[in-house]
């Protein structure tokens, strides 16, 4: 089992040094590409991996390229490895008539990564401290590292901020399934994220986006006044990308410990596999706001992790339409606007929510047994 340790690098001048590195392998990504395209003009055949990796060798004693000593050994692999795997699948996507592309040059301000294996760093976990070629780097440690570390990768993110990446091996264990309670989910809008089939099991939906809405507003607003091109631009517009990277890191930080919350609560989450594409055409920003989607999927992780079940019922299954009660189907209900009706059959008075979370769950409890 391969598990990823990801800590923020605290801002300081020495980082320049890895954004330099970053962006010298950049440069040595590009020259490989260039020298595929010329090898399949000059023979119309692929590079070998070999050949690559000992003509760079080669280009090393050249004066022009010395920034390539600048590089650890084990990061140029990396490089011509990945390039290699890239015209791998590249060719075979090609035979099996898919539509695809080649390796492309990349330009060096979108350039992300460095990668070192077993050498080029070492690392003082007591210390939260990492030596990336003999210099000292400190990251905000979060928790412990666990396993065996086999890779260590530098990656920038848009902003020019830097993380490091611990990709780690653990020994496998058996997770068996989990005994216990199980529940069923409506998506909700009105105030809940989740609706549940009582009011105390509902999961509120706090909106992050219309929290900071009026501080993003005041920021596209002093972006806008800046000459163009601008330094004062440039820091505007950074201004502005990290308070919706705000947004994004405190959803994903809900969602995390929602999913943990509900995988150490119940043994089966029974959820709608509904469309999101279509509920954002209905509901707009909100259904971006509360982040349905990317919720689904940390959800689908934690409960492997736990041996929690997740179930998710089929889109066209008619939840809201079904009286939990007696079974009858009232197509009358089909309009969203609908939001509370009385089954015509049974009598019974239903919330839509909470009516559709009951019949997810007892669909969902069929689909297992």
């Amino acid at each position: 089992m391969v598990k990823t340790f990801k800590f923020k690098l605290f801002h300081t001048k020495r980082n320049k040094k890895l954004h330099r590195k970053i962006n010298l392998a950049c440069l040595m990504y590009n020259h490989c590409i260039a020298l595929h395209k010329r090898y399949w003009h000059l023979y119309h055949k692929s590079l070998n991996l070999y050949d690559l990796q000992k003509h760079i060798t080669k280009l090393k004693k050249i004066k022009r390229f010395n920034y390539l000593k600048e590089l650890n050994s084990q990061t140029v692999q990396d490089i011509t490895e990945r390039i290699d795997r890239g015209y791998k699948l590249f060719w075979k996507n090609l035979k099996n008539k898919k539509k695809t592309a080649p390796p492309k040059f990349r330009k060096i301000r979108k350039y992300k990564s460095i990668t070192f294996k077993q050498t080029g760093w070492k690392l003082d976990e007591e210390h939260s401290t990492v030596y990336i070629q003999k210099q000292k780097y400190r990251y905000a440690r979060s928790r412990d590292i666990d396993g065996k570390i086999k890779t260590v990768t530098v990656k920038r993110d848009t902003l020019g901020d830097l993380y490091i990446y611990f990709v780690c091996e653990l020994s496998d264990k058996e997770i068996k399934p989990r005994t216990g309670k199980s529940v069923g989910f409506d998506f909700g809008f009105k105030g809940n994220m989740l609706v549940a089939e009582t009011e105390i099991d509902d999961i509120k939906a706090p909106s992050f986006f219309k929290e900071m809405k009026n501080k993003i507003a005041k920021a596209n607003r002093n972006l806008s006044s800046k000459k163009l091109k601008s330094n004062n631009q440039k820091k505007a517009r950074l201004e502005l990308a990290r308070l919706y990277r705000k947004v994004t890191n405190k959803r994903n930080d809900y969602h995390w410990k929602l999913a943990k919350y509900l995988c150490n609560k119940y043994s089966i989450i029974c959820l709608e596999n509904i469309s999101m594409k279509q509920m954002q055409k209905k509901h707009g920003k909100k259904v971006m706001d509360y982040g349905f989607y990317s919720f689904t999927i940390i959800l689908d992780y934690i409960a492997k992790q736990s041996g929690t079940q997740v179930i998710k019922v089929d889109r066209f299954f008619p939840s809201s339409q079904l009286c939990s009660d007696c079974g009858y189907q009232n197509k009358e209900v089909k309009n969203l606007s609908i939001r509370e009706w009385t089954c015509p059959k049974c009598g019974a008075h239903h919330d839509r929510d909470r009516n559709a979370a009951r019949n997810i769950h007892v669909e969902g409890l069929k689909i297992i047994s």
